[in-house]
């Protein structure tokens, strides 16, 4: 262990204080900070100045985080904590439940929730003043009906993007229980039967051996045979948060026995495509999305989907998308390339895919529209363009997945973008 000199704090070190249960908030909130972190963050700061905003966030930021899946909670609890002076109302407002009339006029912001539910840790906000006690049974029956929703089945709904950090690690144990079913397909290859077509071949063989009388036929089916499944997740900097959910699952998937799942190839996209198919291969979840962290280079960066589909199409499009693939491709399509390009890869994807399945975080929306030139160049060039921002979206999937008549919001949408 290393070994620290005396630190040289003024007499009432309230600056210390606040790095140290700001350290703490973090440590609640999922980040790995010890006791060597925190002096190490108050020597930077201490070296550093405390006179630019800018800058303490940048030097605690160094001394913190160094993972890119914690980016987004340091900065939610940074500002909470250091940076908005109502602080203490956005945390209740965010943890607080709407039926006790004390949410903002916004939504939380992805991970402000899990910030707000580690630096309060448990605490509950004060019961309003003005709040009125039922006056009969009636209105308490009323209240009380409206919160019979079980907790499971509210964490369905709920999106990924707005959890704490309890309600993703209850999401990630059911992920971990949910099957992505799919149908055989029959194939050339033929295997003896009960029923079936007439095999001869067998049938002659047979009588042969009992002296060329043919008192009973042999019968033949197609063997079925199961496709690979193929999926390309977007890592951007908007993606991100629902990425690491997507791929846990997808874990679950690629290790599930008896899934049907003849083969699971798994690529990450964000400025570049990386194959992280032997990660997902580890038996242990955590190991295995930490491998493939670390595999891909671009978390949380810019997004090139026309430049990784053209990649990818061009690098493993045959090693992986032979006899008849599923393609599931998770991006909002929000995308820096030209739409040309991307119209032309995705026409190339889809031809090669069996069916090409396009999971789209920005569906949650109810007035979501194909405005942006990527979703226009993607959507002509898929099957089935449904949602994935929820377990349920996620069910739904495995619900429909081996449906060849699903085409979820494609054909709405495809209807206003001809309009």
């Amino acid at each position: 262990m290393p070994e620290y000199p005396p630190l040289d704090l003024p007499e009432d070190p309230k600056l210390a204080g606040n790095i140290t249960h700001f350290a703490r908030a973090l440590r609640r909130a999922g980040l790995p900070i010890g006791p060597g972190r925190v002096i190490d963050a108050i020597r930077a700061v201490e070296a550093a100045g405390f006179t630019d905003r800018r800058d303490f966030y940048w030097t605690l930021h160094a001394c913190f985080v160094n993972r890119p899946e914690h980016r987004r909670v340091f900065a939610q609890l940074f500002r909470l904590y250091w940076r908005d002076p109502r602080y203490l109302e956005h945390m209740m407002a965010a943890m607080l439940p709407a039926i006790r009339g004390v949410q903002e006029d916004r939504p939380a912001q992805a991970a402000e929730k899990r910030a707000a539910e580690a630096l309060l840790d448990g605490a509950e906000a004060p019961p309003a003043e003005d709040a009125e006690e039922p006056r009969d049974e009636d209105a308490l029956i009323e209240v009380d009906a409206s919160l019979t929703m079980s907790a499971s089945e509210r964490l369905k709904t709920l999106d990924f993007e707005q959890m704490s950090l309890a309600e993703m690690a209850e999401a990630k144990r059911m992920l971990a229980r949910l099957k992505l079913p799919v149908k055989p397909i029959p194939s050339r290859r033929a295997m003896a039967s009960q029923r079936g077509r007439i095999d001869p071949a067998r049938s002659l063989r047979a009588a042969l051996r009992r002296g060329g009388e043919m008192d009973r036929l042999a019968y033949r089916t197609p063997r079925p045979r199961y496709p690979n499944l193929v999926v390309l997740c977007d890592i951007s900097g908007s993606m991100s948060q629902y990425s690491r959910v997507i791929l846990q699952f997808l874990h679950a998937v690629s290790n599930a026995r008896g899934a049907g799942w003849a083969q699971v190839h798994a690529f990450t996209f964000g400025t570049r495509l990386t194959n992280i198919t032997r990660h997902l291969a580890t038996r242990d979840v955590d190991a295995a999305l930490a491998a493939a962290g670390a595999e891909a280079q671009d978390w949380e960066g810019g997004t090139r989907i026309g430049a990784c589909l053209e990649a990818f199409n061009r690098d493993w499009s045959r090693r992986v998308m032979g006899q008849g693939a599923v393609v599931l491709l998770i991006t909002d399509g929000l995308d820096r390339d030209a739409p040309e390009d991307l119209a032309r890869q995705m026409q190339r994807l889809h031809l090669t895919a069996r069916r090409l399945i396009w999971l789209n975080p920005l569906l949650r929306w109810d007035g979501f529209a194909p405005k942006a030139a990527g979703i226009r160049a993607m959507l002509p060039h898929v099957d089935s363009f449904r949602a994935g921002h929820s377990i349920a979206s996620l069910e739904e999937l495995a619900a429909v997945i081996s449906r060849p008549d699903d085409t979820g919001e494609k054909t709405r949408l495809m209807g206003a973008l001809e309009a």
